[in-house]
């Protein structure tokens, strides 16, 4: 449509006179080309911000990449339907007048609202530039005293009470301190049930000695807690009752504790791994490393992993002996099997089932040494004759349980986390054990584990894939308006944008974490398009702006330039707050939860949500001042006026 037309449609329109039908077809052709293009480079920007997320690996892909996913998905679909099914849409319903949007009431409010004080900026824009730069400034303290952690920690709902006692721990003993500390716990009236096991349960893939108990303690409604008690504060009053001499007590929650030990290996929120080839001189190491980092504030339940302390039964057959009573190892071995493992005899079939038949010598001739070297073995010349006369019988003390990674030895010191940031305490303790062990023996070298280990990963694999998407963006921005001044102009936003989200994590006393950094790539994506929309806007007025002076920049006058530049920032004000006030609107509900996955979900959520509140601020405030200064300085340097071009 030629613009001498579209001028007179226009001129109809505001008339509210009925147009042709022709005239309709052509209205709706042009705008879905112009809307057609803002809508492929804004969801293309959008999509490409969204994919440092996809390149994540562990338990941070599995958790996030679903909402991408999903989000991308969205968007694709929302892109086709707006550059396909709207305008044929719009093509059956806009029928008979049209009101032109200088007469709908809410433009009109925003605009009333937004006009003064958008001149007022232009006005005064050396102030607001240098208002701005100081609210940049004033978060960089609060960017550098932000905790860290790897993920929020998910409150479930329920507690995992962790007691770990000596090795060599008696079956009774360890039942004992079982109904001990459950009957304790049960006495809390915020406890609902508690259930707890020693040992391990008759599968291999669990490795737990009887040493370490686990009990699952389930928690009653919040509403049913007293008054004043939090989370914090009932584990503190647990452990603090719970404490028996021998036993090392962690608490942590179920699930997580789980994704731990099966991602990780460690079953506590930190773990230092030792590696060495001698177990002796790893546990040695492991209980310095205990004695450094101990009394480091937020630093919980640590804990060493008994490398040595275990008990066996060591039966040595003497070889001269059992040759003089004619036996052979095989034949003493036979016995120590049947009488103490026992020896399958039979099967019983009992319809479909099928049941071994063991035989043994009864418990208490099994758990007295006198009695096992009493033992009786058959001989071919001498008849019955104990065990003690062709084999020493003792007990011995050995490794509980080898652990070994990478074909090395291991040995681990455990703790929590509580009361603060993860990466703090981890910071501190790095510092006390570089101090400490400043060289280490030969083979010997220490690593850091659990959930530390995720975060570093996640960390290290963010901050090489954020810079390259930063040049992608970059670049799909320069082809789009073929001008670096533009893509600075739109890069600029972008702390800005951040400012909003480093505040409210200081005032909701949020660490920074993988779900955190979603949520600030979230709005870096929506910041960036935001901008780009808005310079559109800007560009287009001052391109009319030129050709209405026959092409002739000189003729402009700075007053008459800041005019376009603020004409252009007022129409761009109801499609930016609708697109703000709905994905606020649409947030809210995560915001404000308090059940089960809040925990997760806000810590996404607040930097987006107060984020897109200074970002949109700045795109109606900032963005038009430093397009003028731009756009001035031009005209003043070269006498004209360069118009971005943007691709079709």
């Amino acid at each position: 449509m030629s613009v001498d037309k579209n001028k007179k449609v226009k001129e109809r329109i505001g008339n509210t006179n009925e147009i042709s039908d022709e005239e309709r077809v052509e209205i709706i052709r042009e705008s879905s080309k112009m809307i057609g293009r803002s809508v492929f480079f804004s969801v293309l920007i959008m999509i490409i911000s969204f994919a440092p997320i996809l390149f994540l690996t562990g338990q941070e892909f599995k958790m996030f990449s679903p909402l991408v996913l999903t989000k991308t998905f969205s968007l694709i679909g929302a892109a086709i339907l707006a550059i396909t099914v709207a305008p044929m849409l719009t093509r059956t319903f806009m029928k008979g007048k049209l009101i032109p949007e200088s007469r709908n009431p809410v433009s009109n409010l925003f605009i009333t609202l937004y006009k003064p004080v958008a001149r007022f900026c232009l006005n005064w824009r050396k102030t607001i530039l240098a208002a701005c730069l100081a609210l940049v400034i004033g978060s960089i303290p609060l960017v550098t005293n932000l905790g860290s952690e790897f993920m929020p920690p998910l409150d479930e709902g329920s507690l995992l009470f962790m007691p770990v006692t000596l090795p060599d721990v008696s079956n009774s003993e360890a039942k004992r301190i079982i109904q001990l500390q459950d009957k304790i716990i049960k006495s809390f009236p915020e406890v609902e049930n508690v259930l707890g096991k020693a040992g391990r349960a008759n599968t291999a893939t669990d490795n737990s000695p009887i040493s370490m108990i686990e009990t699952i303690v389930i928690l009653k409604p919040k509403d049913q807690w007293r008054k004043g008690m939090t989370k914090a504060k009932l584990i503190s009053e647990m452990n603090e009752r719970v404490q028996i001499p021998g036993v090392s007590v962690g608490w942590t929650m179920p699930i997580i504790n789980r994704i731990n030990m099966l991602s990780t290996g460690i079953r506590t929120d930190v773990g230092i791994k030792i590696y060495g080839k001698n177990l002796d001189s790893i546990y040695n190491l492991s209980r310095q490393v205990e004695s450094t980092i101990k009394g480091i504030e937020g630093l919980a339940d640590l804990y060493v992993e008994q490398l040595t302390g275990g008990k066996y039964l060591d039966i040595k057959i003497r070889r001269r002996d059992i040759a003089r009573y004619g036996l052979n190892v095989d034949d003493v071995n036979m016995v120590i099997e049947s009488a103490l493992g026992g020896m399958i005899l039979t099967t019983t079939v009992e319809g479909r089932e099928r049941f071994n038949v063991n035989l043994r010598l009864a418990q208490e001739y099994r758990n007295d040494i006198n009695e096992i070297e009493r033992i009786p073995i058959q001989t071919m010349n001498y008849g019955v004759v104990p065990i003690s006369a062709v084999a020493d019988v003792k007990i011995t003390e050995g490794p509980p349980m080898i652990s070994s990674e990478n074909a090395m030895l291991r040995g681990t010191v455990l703790f929590n986390v509580r009361g603060r940031d993860m990466g703090s305490v981890v910071k501190d303790a790095k510092e006390r054990i570089d101090e400490a062990f400043k060289k280490l023996p030969q083979g010997y070298y220490i690593e850091w584990s659990g959930q530390y280990e995720n975060q570093v990963r996640a960390n290290q694999r963010l901050s090489i894939i954020i810079p390259i998407v930063f040049l992608i963006i970059a670049f799909i921005l320069f082809i789009t308006f073929h001008s670096y001044k533009a893509v600075l102009m739109v890069f600029v936003s972008i702390p800005v944008a951040l400012i909003g989200g480093v505040y409210s994590l200081y005032f909701y006393n949020v660490n920074f974490s993988v779900a955190v950094a979603v949520g600030f790539i979230a709005l870096f994506g929506v910041a960036v398009s935001t901008g780009v929309l808005m310079i559109s806007y800007l560009n287009d007025t001052v391109k009319k702006l030129v050709q209405e002076k026959g092409n002739n920049p000189q003729a402009i006058s700075l007053p008459a330039l800041k005019e376009a530049i603020l004409f252009g920032a007022t129409q761009r004000v109801r499609p930016l707050l609708m697109t703000v006030l709905a994905n606020i609107l649409g947030l809210i509900p995560v915001l404000v939860s308090t059940g089960t996955g809040s925990d997760v979900m806000k810590p996404i959520t607040i930097p987006f949500v107060f984020g897109l509140i200074t970002a949109t601020l700045f795109v109606l405030i900032v963005l038009p001042v430093i397009f003028n200064l731009v756009k001035e300085w031009e005209l003043k340097k070269a006498g004209k006026l360069e118009i971005m071009e943007i691709s079709q």
